[in-house]
């Protein structure tokens, strides 16, 4: 069992991981050793609540497939083990947004106060630019 938070666990069985060559360093050791890890995650079929599961599926855009599967690429580092935990830390961290509520706004109008300062900052911004305004000399 993989503990996201206190009231949302996986099953390790739930995850498929498949190892692939990197692109990234490694100098020759890139083209004879697979330390990229491909995680797959089935969301559609998970045992995640379902508001978890509609959150994930919108958090993840394009790293979802239209089955509901969710593909995460680690290639960050040059060994296997490290890559596959940087791969586990991102689902994770993933599944934990999506298990965040999204906080509901509320409609607020502004203050009398707020309105009265709105009005005497036009004001004196008007009264700023009359005063730069020419000046017409009436001479005799």
């Amino acid at each position: 069992m993989i503990f996201i938070t206190k009231d949302i666990a996986i099953n390790e069985n739930e995850i498929c991981e498949e190892f692939i060559r990197s692109s990234g360093p490694g100098g020759q050791n890139v083209n004879k050793v697979a330390t990229a890890v491909q995680l797959r995650f089935n969301v559609s079929e998970s045992s995640l609540p379902d508001d978890v599961r509609q959150r994930l599926i919108f958090l993840a855009g394009r790293q979802i497939t239209q089955d509901g599967v969710l593909i995460i690429h680690a290639r960050r580092f040059r060994t296997q083990e490290g890559n596959r935990q940087d791969a586990m830390n991102r689902l994770i961290h993933l599944i934990q947004q999506a298990a965040e509520r999204p906080k509901i706004r509320r409609k607020t109008k502004p203050t009398l106060a707020s309105k009265m300062q709105r009005l005497k900052d036009k004001h004196q911004h008007g009264e700023t630019k009359r005063q730069r305004s020419s000046v017409s000399l009436d001479e005799p």
